[in-house]
């Protein structure tokens, strides 16, 4: 899969993770949708690595799997960078 088609699958990515940890990413979708990108491209290149070249496809299950897992791996850190804000 293309440079690309991570993307387009980082956005999609980035919904669920701001879904699915809506407390640790702050900063609204915006913020949700750019850590859902890199999170995707991440988590990309580290199955390119695992797996070798060839492997990640768009519709291939594995591809989802490695991008949310990256995604919210990339979410968790920026949860820990920028700390969680109270809301009372």
């Amino acid at each position: 899969m293309g440079f690309l088609g991570w993307i387009i699958l980082g956005l999609i990515v980035g919904a669920i993770v701001k879904a699915i940890m809506p407390g640790r990413v702050g900063g609204g979708w915006l913020t949700g949708l750019v850590l859902g990108v890199v999170g995707a491209i991440v988590g990309g290149w580290i199955g390119d690595l695992v797996l070798g070249s060839g492997k990640m496809e768009f519709w291939n299950l594995g591809s989802w799997v490695l991008a949310i897992v990256g995604g919210l791996a990339v979410a968790g850190v920026y949860g820990a960078i920028t700390g969680r804000k109270s809301t009372t």
